[in-house]
């Protein structure tokens, strides 16, 4: 099977032709339901229901689960949509003026059982759809941003966070917790070394060290001294990572620190991953930077140019 290449096709019918278990690891960031029309046939995200829209990506992830390995780890984000207001026809995207432009209504107004201004809840009836498909659903991590989009809202808190669900495809996969290990706190650091003098309350005596402190003991049973001291705490599910300028013509690149986290913890050296909404390249990219192999599939022709000229990829 080729690797590092981009496929100009319709993600569902591009992953038919794949082999099976023949991929480590998926990052992808498919169309966010209603936001914006790209302008070609096949589209998703511009279905008429909230249910259309997520079935369609329960198939083409379906078929990613059969590609998958079976220790294979597949990370999705995913973000939120508003039930709509109706006249959308002025509005322009600031990123991208062809983006949401020409909305005369907007097609995120008839969500069953939403009123206007409601909140769908996209991300989470997709995760549950999917967990039924057959994934597990390990983890709803938020990615935060301290530099989201602007909103112009005044009846509500702006958002500045989207989800990053990781589903697998077994009850063991591979994860390397010690590749996106975050470093421990100074303050952390210091309350494993605190007390250790004899007279502190949790000192007892230890063989050939004297009295240390109880409750600074080890998974082991020993004691922490300077050589057994943790430096790392395994990574939480609060990412803090900012958004980065892109220059191209792609508006909903995601930054390539997002993607390189998802690849370290859920892709070995060496593997493959795959991204079935390439847009952009970010997941190629920070694959290729990572020692890593990637396929990408993307159904808008300009964007297959776009990231194989970012990245150097081959295209079919």
């Amino acid at each position: 099977m080729k690797t590092d290449i981009i496929i100009n096709r319709d993600a569902l019918y591009a992953l038919r032709e794949l082999p099976s278990e023949s991929v480590n690891c998926c990052v992808t960031s498919p169309p966010y339901y209603g936001l914006r029309d790209y302008g070609l046939d096949a589209q998703i995200g511009r279905e008429d229901t909230p249910e259309h829209y997520i079935g369609r990506l329960v198939e083409v992830f379906r078929e990613l689960r059969r590609v998958l390995k079976d220790d294979g780890t597949f990370w999705l984000n995913i973000a939120d949509t508003y039930c709509g207001t109706g006249n959308k026809g002025s509005y322009t995207d600031p990123k991208n003026p062809k983006g949401r432009n020409g909305q005369a209504v907007s097609i995120a107004r008839t969500a069953a059982g939403c009123k206007q201004k409601d909140l769908i809840g996209i991300p989470w009836l997709l995760a549950f759809a999917l967990r039924s498909d057959g994934w597990y659903l390990r983890s709803d991590i938020i990615w935060l941003k301290e530099n989201p989009m602007p909103e112009s809202c005044r009846d509500r808190p702006s958002r500045c966070y989207e989800h990053i669900f990781l589903l697998t495809k077994s009850k063991k996969y591979y994860y390397d917790a010690a590749a996106i290990a975050e470093p421990i706190a100074p303050g952390t650091a210091a309350r494993y070394r605190q007390g250790r003098g004899a007279g502190h309350k949790y000192a007892e005596e230890v063989p050939g060290q004297g009295k240390v402190q109880g409750i600074n003991k080890t998974r082991s049973g020993g004691y922490y001294d300077d050589a057994l001291m943790p430096t790392t705490r395994n990574k939480r599910d609060v990412w803090l990572i900012n958004t980065v300028p892109y220059k191209g013509g792609h508006f909903a690149a995601y930054p390539p620190k997002l993607a390189e986290t998802c690849i370290l913890a859920g892709c070995p050296k060496g593997g493959i991953v795959i991204d079935p909404f390439f847009g952009s390249g970010t997941t190629g990219l920070a694959a290729k930077n990572l020692d890593r192999h990637y396929i990408g599939i993307e159904l808008n022709t300009e964007y297959c140019a776009l990231a194989g000229a970012r990245i150097g990829g081959g295209n079919t």
